[in-house]
């Protein structure tokens, strides 16, 4: 089964009454506040949540966007209205690299029915489908409870040798990966062993999640997909990791999230044990 929910099949789920929660993920590293663009028009019904507060810890050594702990998703989950026993789809504005985090978070927790709306807000406009705009009532209180671990992750020791033994993609922009910029961490370039994978190839020009056949054939060419092949993935702050993840499970292969990513591995620059490479080459 994909988890991914395209505009066709959600309307028609809504309109056949299916109970259903609807979390509206808008988020950008850049800004401005997600919360903006959903007052500004939304999914009716849906519940903003803020990836910020959340669905991330406090910036630290865990890196700049840590997991939170299950006491705190648990709560924020049951705000948003979320039900173990109720689908949860969740949506951003386009890409879902944003959505994939609620996504992972959900999964990994131990909710059986989750998707992310392929191609986000701007596929519901784009089908000319009714919104909602302004604030929107408070939901029922949900009854999630989250229990962590239902979903591969690495620490970053566990990283560091799965870049050398297995295979670790970098789910960044080349450029950052490469070292040539670095908007946003103390330190540029990439862990060494590591294999540069931008999420970016993973849509179409629609904000669209690739068809299966050719993201399997994208990862192939990257050295995953082989029998008992361990894959890793991370980002900078181990968001858009999590939707390397995604596509990587659209293509019908495991992999497993380093939470942390690359701002964990460079917060005490100075530690011998992780260096950093740049260039190109994995090294």
């Amino acid at each position: 089964m994909t988890p991914l929910v395209d505009v066709v099949g959600l309307r028609a789920r809504l309109t056949a009454g299916e109970p259903m929660t609807l979390l509206d993920v808008r988020w950008s590293l850049a800004g401005p506040p997600g919360r903006q663009a959903y007052e500004a028009g939304h999914l009716p019904g849906a519940v903003f949540v803020d990836l910020d507060r959340d669905l991330a810890a406090p910036p630290g050594p865990g890196g700049r966007h840590p997991l939170p702990a299950a006491r705190d998703l648990t709560t924020s989950m049951r705000r948003a209205g979320v039900r173990g026993d109720r689908a949860v789809v969740v949506y951003d504005q386009r890409d879902s690299t944003a959505a994939a985090r609620c996504w992972w978070l959900l999964r990994d927790a131990g909710h059986p029915d989750v998707g992310v709306l392929d191609g986000g807000y701007d596929a519901w406009l784009a089908a000319r489908l009714p919104v909602e705009r302004g604030p929107a009532a408070p939901p029922p209180s949900g009854d999630l409870v989250a229990v962590p671990g239902s979903m591969p992750r690495l620490s970053s020791d566990e990283a560091a040798t799965l870049a050398r033994t297995g295979l670790l993609l970098d789910a960044r922009a080349a450029a950052r990966y490469r070292g040539e910029v670095e908007p946003v961490d103390p330190v540029a370039g990439h862990v060494p062993g590591a294999v540069s994978a931008p999420t970016s190839a993973n849509v179409g020009d629609d904000g669209r999640m690739l068809p299966r056949a050719e993201l399997a054939a994208r990862f192939a060419a990257l050295g995953a997909g082989s029998s008992g092949a361990v894959v890793g993935t991370y980002c900078g702050s181990g968001v858009t990791a999590a939707h390397q993840v995604l596509a990587l499970e659209v293509a019908g292969i495991e992999a497993a999230l380093w939470p942390g990513s690359w701002s964990e591995w460079v917060a005490d620059p100075g530690r011998p044990d992780r260096p950093v490479t740049t260039g190109a080459d994995p090294g």
